[in-house]
């Protein structure tokens, strides 16, 4: 007995709601926020391909299934291929990464990973991501995990429905 193939109804069928309303209906301040800063990262000096690993591992680390389904959809869509959407979350050791990737892959588990020992992002981190990007890109990379930041509670408490487009993933 074969299974049928997920699509995007299947959430509907499966009954998967969202807790909250679409917050830019209630605030449509934050969809020109967001814009705005999503602009700024997606058309600046850092290529979309890391930029979408970084945040894919992000959505890994804190754990939102509705950002890793977007992220990976989005990185598929771009031609990423499986071995690298896959190998994101075991970055450190695997073969399909340039330095600038794992960089940015390191920047963001530093950022979003506690530190017992001292500060995140360590000064040793910092020259290496300088090493390999100007000021305009560390930047871009910082705003990158900013944005991804702001939603982080939305995703995780308000639970828009995985695999839906912006505007339609919330059934309340």
């Amino acid at each position: 007995m074969s299974t049928p193939p997920m699509t995007d109804t299947t959430t509907e069928q499966d009954g998967i709601q969202s807790r909250l309303p679409n917050l830019t209906e209630l605030f449509p301040e934050v969809a020109k926020l967001s814009g705005a800063v999503r602009n700024a990262v997606w058309n600046g000096p850092v290529p979309q391909t890391t930029i979408g690993l970084m945040l894919l591992r992000a959505a890994q680390i804190v754990g939102s299934t509705y950002h890793a389904i977007s992220l990976t959809d989005k990185a598929r869509k771009a031609g990423e291929t499986e071995k690298r959407i896959t190998a994101a979350a075991t970055w450190q050791d695997a073969p399909y990464f340039t330095d600038a990737e794992r960089v940015a892959l390191e920047l963001v588990e530093a950022v979003l990973t506690p530190n017992p020992f001292g500060e995140r992002v360590s000064d040793d981190l910092f020259a290496k991501a300088s090493a390999l990007y100007d000021d305009e890109a560390l930047w871009t990379l910082t705003m990158a995990i900013g944005h991804f930041c702001l939603f982080v509670p939305v995703a995780l408490i308000g639970k828009p429905i995985p695999g839906r487009p912006i505007g339609k993933n919330y059934s309340k």
